[in-house]
C-alpha cells in the first residue's frame, strides 16, 4: 500500500460492490474441489461437503420454508472450501445463513442451545469469570465440574477451555506510561481473549507500536460477536457489530486506523459480519475499510520503510508456524512469516495442515470434540515432529488447541517481535528468549 500512508485512515467511502453469498450459488461447477479440501468432511461421515449444504441444497431453500439443515450445523466455517473453490462460491458464508433457521424455528434443543448462547458470549464469560480466576480456573480443571458441565449443557470434559488472567489487559494498560515521543497514532481492537485470558498479547502489541513511534488508543469496545454468527445467533451479533462500529468510526473519521492482534476479532470487522449480517451502512464501511490484522500492518511499514527493524536481538529458535483459517480468509498472504524472517537466528517452519479443528466454539461442545481432534491432529503431528519449545500461531483459539493436542505451549507472532525489540516476556516464552 504505497498510494497513502497506512497509518493514515482513507475517510473516502470504498465502493459499494457487495454481493450477497446466494448470488454466487449459480458460480458452483460441481468440481467437488470443495469436498475433497474440506477438513471436516475427510473426518466424519455428519457432514456431507460443502458442495451438498451450500450450492446444491441452497438452490432449494425458501425463505418461509422448515430448514431441513440439520446437517450443516456440523460445517466449522473453517473457509477452506472458500480458499479452493475456483469460481468463488462463498459457502462458509451460505452455510453460517442456512444455520440460523436451525436456531431461529427451535431445531436446536434447548440445552443445546443454552450452551451455544454461554459460549457464544466470551466477553461475559470474562466479565463473569476474570474477576475469580483463581476460584474460577480451579472450577474449569475440576473433573467433577467438568463431568456436571458435560451432563448438564454438553461441554467436552476434555476441550482446552482457557484460563482467565488473574490481570485484565485494560487493567494493565491504565498503569502503564504514556510514550512521550509518539509522532503518530493507531487505534488497537484487542478482542476478548487479549481482556481477560491473554494480557500478554496486548502487551506485547502495544510494546512494538510504541517502538516504532505510535501512540496507541483503546477506545471503549466490545466482543468482536464471531461466536454468536458461528452459532446462528444474528441478531445479538447485529448488536454487538453495530455498538463496535458505532465505538470505532469516530476514530477513523479523524483519521487513524484499526489494528488488532485477534486475526478473527480483525476479519469479523473487515468482512464477516458485514457479510453475514448484510450490515453496510457507511459507518460499518469505514470501519471495515481501515482495519488492518496486526501483522498486516506491521508488513505494509515494512515495506514503506518505517517499521524499525535495526537492532532486533536474535532469537536462536526454530519454531513451527500454523496460519490459522480465519488468517488466511483475510487473503493477504502470510506476513506474520515475513515479519518472523526479520529477527535474527528465528527459522520459522510453516504448517502445511487444513484446520486445527477448533473453529472457535466448535470444538467445545460435546457432540464435535473428536471431530476437532481428528481434524487437528496432522497439525499436532507436525507441531510435536518439530521438537521445539514452542508452535506459533495467530488465533488466540487455534494456540489453545494447539496446546490442547500436541502437548507444545503456543503464541502470538507479537510476543516474539516483542522479546526482538528487547522488552520483556511472559510465559511460555520466559525462559526461552
Amino acid at each position: 500500500m504505497t498510494h497513502r500512508n497506512v497509518w493514515e485512515a482513507e475517510t473516502t467511502l470504498p465502493p459499494a460492490d457487495h454481493k450477497p453469498a446466494e448470488l454466487t450459488l449459480d458460480y458452483c461447477i460441481k468440481c467437488n474441489i470443495c469436498v475433497t479440501a474440506c477438513p471436516v468432511a475427510a473426518v466424519t461421515d455428519l457432514f456431507p461437503g460443502p458442495k451438498y449444504e451450500a450450492p446444491q441444497a441452497g438452490r432449494f431453500r425458501q425463505a418461509d420454508q422448515a430448514t431441513p439443515d440439520h446437517s450443516v450445523d456440523y460445517c466449522s466455517g473453517c473457509r477452506v472450501c472458500n480458499m479452493v473453490c475456483p469460481t468463488g462460491v462463498r459457502i462458509a458464508e451460505i452455510n453460517a445463513r442456512a444455520r440460523v433457521p436451525l436456531v431461529a424455528q427451535g431445531h436446536v434443543q434447548p440445552l443445546t442451545r443454552l450452551r451455544n448462547n454461554m459460549i457464544a458470549r466470551s466477553e461475559l464469560l470474562g466479565q463473569l469469570g476474570q474477576p475469580l480466576a483463581p476460584l474460577a480456573n480451579g472450577v474449569l480443571g475440576n473433573k467433577s465440574a467438568r463431568w456436571l458441565m458435560e451432563k448438564a449443557m454438553g461441554i467436552a470434559p476434555a476441550a482446552p477451555l482457557p484460563k482467565f488472567s488473574r490481570q485484565k489487559f485494560s487493567s494493565w494498560l491504565k498503569r502503564h506510561p504514556r510514550p512521550g515521543n509518539a509522532t503518530r497514532k493507531v487505534v488497537y481492537f484487542h478482542g476478548c481473549s487479549t481482556e481477560y485470558y491473554e494480557p500478554r498479547v496486548g502487551k506485547a502489541a502495544i510494546h512494538v507500536l510504541e517502538a516504532n513511534g505510535f501512540e496507541v488508543l483503546v477506545p471503549e469496545q466490545n466482543c468482536c460477536g464471531l461466536p454468536l454468527l458461528s452459532n446462528g445467533e444474528f441478531p445479538a451479533a447485529t448488536s454487538y457489530h453495530a455498538n463496535n462500529v458505532r465505538k470505532l468510526v469516530d476514530y477513523v473519521k479523524q483519521g487513524y486506523v484499526i489494528v488488532g492482534t485477534s486475526t478473527s476479532c480483525t476479519l469479523t470487522l473487515k468482512e464477516e459480519a458485514p457479510e453475514l449480517l448484510d450490515y453496510y451502512t457507511d459507518d460499518a464501511r469505514l470501519v471495515a475499510a481501515n482495519t488492518f490484522d496486526f501483522n498486516e500492518f506491521l508488513l505494509l511499514l515494512y515495506e514503506s520503510g518505517e517499521l524499525q527493524v535495526d537492532g532486533l536481538r536474535p532469537i536462536p529458535m526454530t519454531l513451527p508456524y500454523h496460519p490459522p483459517c480465519q488468517y488466511r480468509a483475510h487473503r493477504i498472504g502470510r506476513p506474520a512469516v515475513e515479519l518472523l524472517a526479520l529477527i535474527p537466528e528465528l527459522t520459522i517452519v510453516e504448517s502445511e495442515a487444513a484446520c486445527c479443528g477448533i473453529a472457535g466454539t466448535y470444538g467445545f461442545k460435546k457432540e464435535k470434540y473428536d471431530i476437532a481432534m481428528a481434524v487437528g491432529q496432522p497439525l499436532f503431528e507436525f507441531v510435536q515432529q518439530a521438537n521445539a519449545p514452542l508452535a506459533v500461531c495467530d488465533s488466540e483459539t487455534c494456540r489453545w488447541q494447539i496446546t490442547h493436542g500436541s502437548g507444545i505451549p503456543a503464541v502470538h507472532p507479537v510476543e516474539l517481535l516483542a522479546a526482538a525489540y528487547g522488552f520483556p516476556v511472559e510465559a511460555p516464552l520466559a525462559g526461552l528468549v
